[in-house]
């Protein structure tokens, strides 16, 4: 009998746990940033940064191009699928999608951005302003779709996933003579500090609360940057990389302050650097055998229109490699590094 009642206490205890677990899931996960997390908005708008052609998504689901800068899904896509959500998340100027599709996932983000308007400049991609303007847009659709009561539920209790920053500082800042006329890397750092913490409070007044920010990961370390480091063998940039832990140093600050500035704030800082890190220097731990070039062509420049889906050189199996391009992360590290997120940083959300 002590045996019947233990086993059926265990069971609720088992419910109760699955239940209050359901019910800390978020309905949506909303994206906002660069190509580490842009799941195809660029292939609508005139610009080179373009990733909707083979042989990018050659392992998405279907085997094909969807506009991400992957081999297959994105960080995101990951994110969404653990939170219960779909594997997937769409991009919102997408056309084979609609506010049906958004209801549980939605990506405004694009290519080549930054936090600086002059970074979205320089490849004429979207700015992060008009990511909000497309934000509100879908708003406006949602209380339409579903009622102003649900959509307002939907907003407040969405996870939201920013990441950019590196094309601030390697397609804007160490390129761009204005800049750098402007700035020092340190003022431009805290400037820049400045727009995430304008950005991260116009989207608290728009009803956001569950935000993650993500910092910057060994930039260093990436292949365009190795193949272009002579001096030092082609090792990774070590300027780069202090630089992105500087940098991350400064947005946690920011987390700090704005958590308690605003009430009913949840903002968290997705660590991307260590683990990333990580894979670079200690591979064989996560099955990865090559670091130091991408999958595509020859590994060490390839990236968009450049990546050749003719290319003999195009590596057979993505899943050995940490970079699928010269500038972005295989399938594999984005799944490594979204379940590390999901078992660290983001575990207060599930």
């Amino acid at each position: 009998m002590a045996y019947i009642f233990f086993s059926i206490r265990l069971f609720l205890i088992q419910i109760l746990i699955l239940v209050t677990k359901s019910k800390a899931k978020v309905p949506a996960v909303i994206v906002f940033g660069d190509s580490s997390v842009d799941s195809g908005n660029n292939n609508q708008i005139p610009t080179i940064a373009k990733s909707n052609f083979e042989p990018y998504g050659r392992d998405f689901p279907g085997s094909r191009p969807t506009g991400r800068f992957s081999n297959g899904r994105v960080p995101p896509d990951f994110i969404s699928e653990a939170f219960g959500l779909k594997p997937a998340v769409p991009a919102y100027l997408d056309p084979m999608y609609n506010i049906s599709d958004f209801t549980t996932g939605v990506c405004f983000a694009s290519a080549g951005t930054g936090y600086d308007n002059a970074t979205s400049d320089v490849l004429a991609v979207i700015p992060l302003w008009k990511e909000v303007e497309y934000y509100k847009e879908y708003q406006t659709k949602l209380k339409e779709y579903v009622g102003e009561e649900k959509a307002n539920k939907i907003v407040s209790e969405a996870l939201y996933l920013i990441s950019l920053g590196t094309n601030d500082f390697l397609e804007n800042y160490y390129v761009n003579p204005d800049r750098q006329s402007q700035f020092t890397i340190s003022q431009y750092e805290d400037f820049l500090v400045g727009l995430a913490r304008n950005f991260i409070q116009e989207l608290y007044g728009l009803g956001a609360r569950k935000i993650s920010l993500s910092g910057l990961s060994p930039m260093g370390c990436l292949p365009l940057e190795r193949a272009t480091n002579i001096m030092d063998h082609h090792g990774c940039v070590e300027r780069y990389n202090n630089l992105a832990l500087e940098f991350n140093g400064k947005l946690k600050g920011l987390i700090a302050k704005l958590n308690k500035e605003l009430p009913g704030l949840k903002l968290v800082f997705a660590d991307v650097y260590n683990i990333f890190l990580q894979i670079i220097t200690r591979p064989s731990i996560y099955g990865i055998e090559v670091v130091e070039v991408g999958c595509c062509g020859t590994g060490r420049f390839e990236m968009s229109y450049l990546c050749d889906p003719h290319s003999p050189f195009t590596c057979i199996d993505a899943n050995k490699y940490a970079f699928w391009d010269a500038f972005h992360p295989s399938e594999k590290t984005s799944q490594i590094i979204s379940n590390y997120l999901v078992k660290n940083s983001l575990a207060k959300f599930l």
